[in-house]
């Protein structure tokens, strides 16, 4: 998952304060030359409603699909249902595109008119976007792209951030591991110390988002 921002001073903050300001769940998808690829993100952002109509999205860095977006400058979005699966979510945003190709062995999905990948189970619609601009936020950039295409798969309720950590996400169970557990995916890194440029090797995220256990 992505971050709007980074918080200093994270021992002095309660993070979970930023849960309650939920947005939605969303499949980001891209191609290259060589392959599909995608990854989850929860920070879009739709700025204006007449034509052209122009939103913004944010991606780590660390996710290879920013990468892709980069090269391209076009991506799909597939917004999640409620029904959405733990394993679509770990499938997609919790390995990296540059190890494994997330759609082996993988059905529900078609190609829109741009060519990109987007997903018939699981999404209530998709929508396309070529992207006219690129923002560096440090950790995350920022796309703000316009609409080319949409459209309205189903009428199935949108998975909401807030929704998937509450129902979805499983729940870290009781550990007898010592160290420092992710507060986004729920990782354990055994050790006295976490290292300050430590990034978690499921979600991406940096030590700010880890609590000592």
């Amino acid at each position: 998952m992505c971050q709007l921002f980074e918080l200093t001073n994270m021992e002095k903050q309660d993070i979970t304060a930023l849960f309650k300001a939920s947005y939605g769940i969303y499949l980001l998808s891209a191609k290259n030359d060589k392959m599909d690829n995608a990854c989850i993100i929860n920070t879009f952002l739709q700025v204006t409603s007449n034509a052209p109509c122009i939103c913004v999205i944010s991606v780590n860095k660390q996710n290879f699909t920013n990468e892709i977006i980069s090269e391209t400058l076009k991506f799909n979005l597939s917004t999640l249902t409620v029904e959405t699966p733990f394993e679509i979510l770990k499938r997609f945003g919790y390995q990296s595109g540059r190890n494994v190709d997330k759609f082996v062995d993988f059905t529900g999905y078609t190609r829109s008119s741009n060519g990109l990948l987007y997903l018939t189970d699981h999404a209530n619609a998709f929508l396309s976007f070529d992207v006219l601009e690129t923002l560096d936020f440090g950790s995350h950039t920022v796309f703000k792209a316009m609409l080319t295409s949409c459209e309205t798969l189903n009428n199935k309720e949108s998975m909401t951030y807030d929704y998937y950590r509450r129902n979805v996400k499983p729940k870290p169970q009781a550990a007898e591991k010592q160290g420092y557990r992710c507060n986004i995916c729920g990782y354990v890194y055994e050790g006295e110390t976490l290292p300050s440029d430590f990034v978690c090797p499921l979600c991406k995220h940096g030590a700010s988002d880890f609590i000592k256990i």
